[in-house]
């Protein structure tokens, strides 16, 4: 394809990106809201978004698989599809256990936007643009993360039900969605599907399923940095999503501050958090990821540490809370250190795995940090995130000076032990 082409194909998935997250996130800004509505605790929404997440964990391996093998836009479009049944099926809850299936339907669908995107974006970038295209698709994803919490500060501010913001993420979702498909049908395959060197010589049967299964785990075991951007993924996942689902009650609870205002400061502080992704990326193609991805952790620890302390005036709660959106500065980062560490046949494999460590955060968090929060308290369940974040400073650092020395090894000619 001509490079106005790649550029269209990375806006397309950086729009999907937009969809999934706004349909991920759709209930944080509801928890209050929607732990009133069906008589339920805050841990009780938090396991809604748990149950999600555990969807989307469980078959990130089968869709990586099918993406690399046979058609990443197959996956795309299920991806898309099934998202928005599910959050047409949240929009419409009249029970807790509908809302739990509902949140089930919306984990099947987002669980593939992952293993197709970054193929995708692989394939419509080089080298040297491919820092610049994981920070254009995270920002997409960044400001989905984003959308749910200013959809309910401006539906709260005029006067609207729950349902109400709900149905408008759905209705943006679907619009898109289709809009999306329809214009993949006009991509090369080289793009939207793998190398014939890179697909299966056969289909695979009943009987050659474990085989396939041990030899799979023998390709995402083999290397180290991806396990440790896995296990980086999962520290991280758990603090972003406390941070998210949770800094409008820390804001209203542990502050004071009205519902609608904690929504529209959350949504502002993912917005910036979106900017700083651009900055991240930009940043990683000319100094390399290492350094930006230390600094992102870094941030993480301080701010989360200073929030922790419920005491912060209200200028300097406002700052450091926009501040707070630093911590996806590192993601393009991230992103490139994998792109970096993966066969090219493993892309679609690896980013799954990664979004494994994602996506068992996602199941974790939630409902965890609700049960402390409703037991031991604001201050003490952002103080542990201030941990989490500690432990993730250690690990990135590690994972990228491994990542160096093989680089540097690869370069001379020197072989490990």
């Amino acid at each position: 394809m001509t490079a106005a082409g790649n550029r269209s194909v990375v806006a397309l998935v950086t729009g999907s990106h937009f969809v999934n997250h706004s349909y991920i996130v759709m209930l944080a800004p509801l928890v209050g809201v929607l732990a009133a509505r069906f008589d339920v605790s805050i841990a009780a929404i938090g396991l809604a978004i748990g149950v999600q997440n555990a969807v989307i964990l469980l078959l990130q391996l089968p869709l990586g698989y099918l993406s690399d093998a046979y058609s990443r836009t197959l996956v795309l479009g299920i991806s898309l599809v099934l998202g928005t049944l599910g959050a047409v099926l949240t929009a419409t809850a009249t029970s807790y256990a509908w809302l739990l299936a509902a949140q089930f339907v919306v984990g099947v669908g987002v669980a593939g936007h992952h293993p197709a995107h970054y193929p995708l974006l692989a394939s419509a970038s080089t080298d040297d643009t491919r820092g610049r295209a994981y920070s254009v698709h995270a920002f997409g994803g960044a400001v989905g993360l984003a959308a749910p919490f200013a959809v309910v500060a401006a539906t709260t501010a005029l006067g609207l039900s729950w349902r109400t913001a709900l149905w408008v993420l759905t209705a943006i979702g679907a619009v898109y969605s289709a809009y999306c498909l329809l214009r993949f049908r006009t991509v090369d395959d080289e793009i939207t599907r793998p190398g014939l060197a890179e697909r299966p010589e056969e289909r695979p049967t009943l009987r050659s399923i474990p085989g396939r299964l041990q030899s799979l785990v023998r390709t995402l075991t083999a290397s180290e940095g991806i396990l440790g951007l896995t296990v980086l993924a999962f520290l991280t996942s758990i603090a972003a999503w406390t941070i998210r689902t949770y800094t409008p009650s820390l804001l209203a609870g542990g502050y004071g501050l009205a519902d609608g205002t904690a929504s529209a400061l959350t949504s502002a502080m993912l917005a910036v958090g979106a900017g700083l992704i651009l900055a991240g990326g930009g940043l990683t193609d000319r100094i390399g990821a290492g350094p930006i991805v230390v600094a992102g952790y870094a941030a993480l620890v301080v701010l989360s540490a200073l929030l922790a302390t419920l005491s912060l005036p209200l200028a300097g709660l406002v700052l450091v809370l926009l501040l707070s959106g630093s911590i996806s500065f590192s993601r393009p980062a991230r992103s490139t250190l994998a792109d970096r560490l993966s066969a090219r046949a493993d892309l679609g494999k690896n980013f799954a795995l990664v979004t494994i460590g994602i996506s068992l955060g996602g199941v974790v968090a939630p409902p965890v940090f609700g049960y402390l929060i409703d037991t031991a308290g604001l201050g003490v369940s952002f103080g542990l995130v201030a941990g989490i974040g500690l432990a993730s400073l250690g690990l990135a650092w590690r994972i990228v000076r491994d990542a160096d020395s093989d680089v540097l090894r690869t370069a001379t000619g020197v072989e490990s032990d």
